[in-house]
């Protein structure tokens, strides 16, 4: 492994030096992989296209995410930014590298949760759309492109985790191809039209089935929270550590993700039948709330409020996207029925 991360670390020197000129096409293509991406801003525009696919993104974000985080538990995988100084491999020859405020996250490497879990989410929106363009076309060549920008913005998204030193080049990999495989595992079947039961055992299974193996490893003396001191020691503003990023808070995700998609599917099972219009509409109104309520600020001491408001915030984001947004929108366009 210390040739691999070597080697990783000298492939991130290059990258940054020789292509320093898109750094923020980088930085943005970092950004839409984070996997809140998946429930803020590709959920909403895919759900009022085609509501089945806009429910599994949520679904699949969810479980992915989620075993993502169990594999980073299990694996230990190092981040090339804390990595270079804790491997003294360096310490003659600094490699000439800078770090970004997307480089310092707490959680372990392996596999990368960017590339893993957009892998899974696009796979849903890409077959879908390769679906209706071949039914509308006929046409396979037609239909195979959205595989190849799916590829190419994969690509993108793993060089852009490489060129800011959150992974090494393997756990890139390693998310690619787990990402693609549970995109086409997961999308085989999606919950609908489950009760609202299902949703509260699949989110509470999630919550503390992790926290379990988490006190279990605790038992044994491994101490899960190891990434989270390297992450403080070895970043370059301690400003850019942020909680959201801990491995708790995706699970919190999650867990209320999954509660929030069964309670919006309780409060109003069918949606709404609407025009083109107000989709339309509805994807620009959603898409807003949900930017305000990413980007809402909480409260982070003590830990365990931070989470719950956390779990809290994701519930809700199924309820604008679902209920909410489209209740309002359906009762502002809805024309009257004739006595």
């Amino acid at each position: 492994m210390e040739t691999m991360h070597r080697q990783g670390v000298l492939m991130a020197e290059a990258l940054q030096q020789k292509t320093r000129d898109y750094t923020d096409f980088w930085l943005f293509a970092s950004h839409m992989g984070d996997p809140k991406a998946a429930f803020l801003l590709v959920f909403p525009i895919t759900f009022y296209l085609h509501r089945r696919s806009g429910i599994a993104v949520v679904w699949i974000a969810a479980l992915s995410e989620w075993l993502n985080l169990v594999s980073k538990w299990i694996l230990f995988g190092e981040r090339p930014f804390w990595w270079i100084g804790e491997s003294r491999l360096f310490e003659k020859n600094q490699p000439q590298v800078q770090q970004f405020p997307a480089t310092c996250e707490t959680g372990p490497g392996s596999p990368s949760g960017h590339l893993m879990i957009s892998g899974a989410v696009w796979w849903v929106v890409v077959s879908s759309l390769a679906s209706f363009l071949h039914s509308r076309t006929g046409s396979k060549l037609l239909s195979a492109v959205p595989y190849l920008f799916y590829v190419m913005a994969l690509v993108a998204i793993g060089l852009s985790r490489i060129f800011i030193l959150a992974h090494f080049p393997h756990q890139v990999v390693a998310g690619f191809v787990t990402g693609i495989m549970l995109g086409v595992i997961l999308n085989r079947s999606i919950p609908e039209h489950r009760p609202l039961l299902f949703f509260l055992w699949s989110s509470m299974a999630l919550l503390f089935g992790a926290l379990l193996f988490y006190a279990g490893l605790g038992k044994l003396g491994i101490d899960l929270s190891w990434s989270i001191s390297l992450a403080k020691k070895w970043c370059s503003r301690a400003e850019w550590i942020r909680m959201d990023t801990a491995p708790f808070s995706s699970l919190t995700r999650d867990a209320g993700a999954l509660l929030g998609l069964g309670f919006a599917q309780f409060w109003k099972p069918g949606g709404w039948d609407m025009p083109w219009t107000p989709r339309t509409l509805c994807i620009a109104l959603s898409s807003m709330a949900l930017y305000h309520i990413g980007r809402f600020p909480l409260p982070t001491v003590p830990p365990l409020l931070f989470y719950s408001l956390f779990f809290v915030k994701y519930t809700i984001v199924p309820q604008v996207v679902m209920v909410l947004i489209p209740g309002l929108v359906h009762l502002l366009t809805a024309k009257p029925k004739r006595e």
